[in-house]
């Protein structure tokens, strides 16, 4: 059957350039082409957005479908189907006449159907005496063929940008999250920085994002919130770095060691000999540092050992480590511990981070207990060695006999 005429639209709907022009398109299919009915269908249903066509008009098209015997759209056969509104309506789901009538509107004006309107307007086929259709008035199917190559390019090109719109989409996410945990940890390790300004600007950048973005909003909102990470990331980075260098100052300053076990009345005195040379050993220390025995501290504060290097501690510069490891557990801030090791020397620090740990469960703030006990000692109204001996007595421990 010939479908390539041009044919005028049955009552009062219009003749156009543009629908002459895709009738012209539909006559021009090539000779022995053909395409699977429903792959050009899935691919007009990724394409709609482009089409300008709604889930409802696919309905209807999805409906002319299943009227068309063949599994296949071939130029060698018809593809003029003429079901009434009624079939119509029942094979889309119950959809309303009025609505049916605006969807094949629709996917007339889309270029995805043909009308092939009788003299009278009605749908229906003429056969011949062998009984194949000779002429059939109704929806022509042939665009879908004429157009499946173009269809199919549209429908890629969606899923591309579909696939980039998710991704990017979660990058922004993820780089949101970052910035905002970011932002939390230095406010909580009191890092130096202009957090509220910085707070503000991330506040600003995602209120700015809008509840239905485009593919363009996400990327804008994106690279401004990555510039934002990174000077967050270069702040912290700072931090980091400082910290290293204040761990290699306190791991090379002035390490007092004594594994003996010595009397606390030889440690004072000691003590005391220590304090007259503190000036010119360990000048920023408010106290002279008095070290007292690791074995000692050890025995009170057993806990520190599992803190330590392989799961114990064996010298002084292990307890610091434990120490660090430990002021981290008990969310003790890098700046309230370098203070205490300014104050009370790294070692003292260390071995009263190992207390506090030992009274974990007695304390509520590990933190503010160790800035008051830093502020204590360098009013020189602290002294480590009655908290150790009291946690000797408390472990069941013997206090080191005087000589």
């Amino acid at each position: 059957m010939h479908v390539g005429d041009i044919t005028t639209p049955f009552g009062r709907r219009p003749m156009t350039l543009a629908l002459m022009k895709r009738q012209a398109a539909a006559a021009k299919i090539e000779s022995g082409s053909s395409v699977d009915k429903w792959k050009v269908f899935r691919d007009a249903s990724e394409a709609r957005a482009l089409l300008g066509i709604q889930d409802r008009a696919l309905a209807v098209l999805n409906a002319l479908l299943t009227f068309y015997p063949e599994s296949e759209l071939a130029s060698d056969r018809a593809m003029i189907v003429f079901p009434s509104n009624a079939q119509l309506s029942i094979r889309a789901h119950g959809i309303t006449g009025t609505t049916l009538r605006r969807h094949l509107a629709a996917l007339v004006d889309a270029g995805l159907i043909l009308r092939r309107d009788s003299a009278n307007g009605k749908r229906y086929a003429r056969k011949d005496r062998a009984g194949e259709i000779e002429q059939a008035y109704g929806f022509d199917l042939s665009p879908l063929l004429a157009r499946a190559s173009e269809l199919a390019v549209l429908s890629e090109r969606i899923a591309t940008e579909r696939a980039l719109f998710r991704s990017t989409k979660e990058t922004l996410s993820i780089c949101r999250r970052d910035v905002r945990k970011l932002i939390s940890a230095a406010i909580v390790e009191d890092v130096s920085g202009n957090w509220q300004a910085i707070e503000s600007r991330y506040v600003e950048l995602v209120g700015s994002i809008p509840r239905t973005p485009s593919l363009q909003d996400l990327r804008r909102s994106l690279e401004s919130i990555e510039n934002l990470r990174q000077t967050v990331l270069n702040l912290l980075e700072n931090k980091l770095n400082s910290e290293k260098m204040d761990a290699y100052d306190i791991g090379s300053g002035c390490h007092i060691q004594n594994s003996n076990t010595e009397s606390i009345i030889e440690i004072e005195q000691q003590g005391a000999e220590r304090e007259a040379e503190s000036g010119s050993n360990c000048e920023k220390h408010s106290e002279p540092t008095r070290s007292f025995p690791l074995s000692m501290v050890l025995r009170a504060c057993p806990e520190i050992t599992s803190y330590g290097p392989g799961g114990s501690v064996s010298s002084w510069r292990e307890l610091m480590e434990a120490a660090v490891l430990v002021r981290s557990m008990l969310g003790v801030t890098p700046g309230a511990y370098r203070n205490a090791c300014e104050i009370m020397g790294p070692e003292n620090a260390a071995a009263t981070m190992a207390c506090i740990l030992q009274r974990a469960e007695h304390i509520k703030s590990a933190g503010g207990y160790l800035r008051d006990l830093t502020a204590r000692a360098q009013r020189r109204e602290f002294s480590l060695g009655p908290v150790l001996m009291a946690l000797l007595r408390a472990n069941g421990g013997k206090e080191p006999a005087a000589v």
